[in-house]
């Protein structure tokens, strides 16, 4: 079967390489010269299995009005941005803060997630990448102790779903990150997921597509994606700036960018482009440096190792399809970085990076079938879409050739918003 994935990000190079392992002729449209251009190109760096939590919670809305009034706040609007589809997406977000919705989006997710540990194991036995992959874990660190003393209900939803973790002392923190004894008196705790791990995600899907190319797959890079036709309840075409392309089969993996393609074929995809800041840092002192990843809980900000670099990600900004870089969106990922690994990193010649991030209002993503029979999605991963890319892809690639997945597809799809 002949099948074309639309992005050349980390999802759609992953589906591609799943689907050309099972036999398909695949093409990848990218609209940049390289694959893992955008969104893919700078991330945090973590692939955070266990740490996988809805935006959408009991107590969100008032935490967020508190966050937008500090001046290193985790989450901002953009007032200039702010339009009619921006008001309409955050109060289909706002609706998901109950307690019953977050526990199913968060079983949702971590379903996906730790599937995806489990297909980035088989995948990285099976093939040589080089991507500055670590497995040491996440420790979420705490600064305040009221706050540690409230995380029960997320644990009883971890112990719920067979995440592994544990609780840690101070004292566990300094032994798992010893850097942070450097500055002992600014965290009285953590929560650590010892499956998690990291990578740079730009340098793994590069490495990827050259294994795909090795496999068949085509890639046209530089070409953009204008439309589709549908007709019959089919795709019959996708029409390119290198002309009109045709396939058995589509799937869309484009990100922010899905509901300008998908809207207009007749069902809406309820995804945000929410903006996300990093900074990457050349290593100074490895015996300064975190060693895995370390998030700040009060500031929402990850500090996460590679080999001879730090990537520093924070900063959620609620500005539509904004990509301007402002400098002042640096001042809580140098902070943090600061305040907890001081002296690790170069910050006089650190990368300053801004993307955007594909969020549905439940936080899930939306993979899989659509009322359109040979489309498929995968996409609308939020923060997550490294962490969860290898389940995703393979899980679309498993549907698409009618296979039963390993996990239970159901509530993944687009049919979740389509009631």
């Amino acid at each position: 079967m002949k099948v074309l994935v639309l992005g050349g990000g980390v999802a759609g190079v992953s589906t591609a390489w799943y689907l050309a392992k099972s036999g398909h002729e695949v093409t990848v449209i990218e609209r940049s010269n390289s694959v893992a251009d955008e969104t893919s190109f700078a991330n945090a760096g973590m692939l955070s299995y266990g740490y996988t939590n809805p935006w959408a919670a009991p107590g969100v809305p008032l935490q967020a009005m508190k966050w937008m009034m500090q001046d290193l706040a985790p989450i901002l609007v953009s007032s200039s941005s702010f339009n009619v589809r921006t008001a309409s997406w955050m109060m289909q977000m706002l609706g998901q803060c109950t307690e019953e919705a977050y526990n199913l989006n968060k079983r949702r997710m971590l379903s996906i997630s730790e599937y995806s540990r489990t297909c980035l194991d088989d995948l990285t036995k099976e093939l040589p990448l080089d991507f500055d992959h670590r497995t040491k874990g996440t420790i979420e660190l705490f600064r305040d102790q009221e706050k540690m003393n409230s995380i029960e209900p997320d644990l009883a939803s971890l112990r719920d779903c067979g995440v592994e973790h544990e609780v840690i002392s101070h004292a566990e923190c300094i032994q798992h990150e010893p850097a942070l004894a450097n500055v002992s008196e600014k965290f009285i705790g953590g929560l650590r997921f010892p499956q998690d791990g990291t990578g740079d995600c730009k340098k793994f899907t590069i490495d990827l597509a050259e294994h795909c190319r090795a496999a068949g797959v085509q890639f046209m890079l530089d070409t953009e994606i204008h439309s589709l036709e549908a007709s019959s309840g089919k795709i019959t075409a996708v029409y390119t700036s290198a002309g009109v392309l045709t396939a058995d089969a589509y799937v869309v993996c484009l990100g922010s960018y899905s509901p300008l393609l998908v809207n207009p074929v007749g069902f809406k995809l309820p995804i945000y482009p929410i903006k996300g800041y990093s900074l990457t840092l050349p290593l100074l002192d490895e015996s300064k440096a975190p060693q895995s990843t370390v998030m700040d809980e009060a500031f929402k900000v990850a500090v996460t190792r590679f080999d001879d670099r730090i990537r520093v990600g924070g900063t959620a900004e609620i500005a539509h399809f904004d990509l301007s870089l402002k400098e002042k969106r640096r001042k809580p990922a140098e902070f943090v970085v600061n305040d907890l690994f001081p002296g690790a990193g170069d910050l006089n010649n650190a990368t300053f990076w801004c993307g955007l991030r594909p969020m549905t209002p439940d936080s899930a993503p939306i993979i899989g079938k659509t009322p359109i029979s040979n489309l498929y999605m995968n996409t609308g991963h939020g923060t997550l879409g490294w962490t969860m890319s290898q389940g995703s892809a393979r899980l679309v690639a498993d549907l698409i050739n009618n296979k039963t997945p390993d996990i239970e597809s159901e509530g993944l799809s687009v049919f979740r918003y389509l009631k």
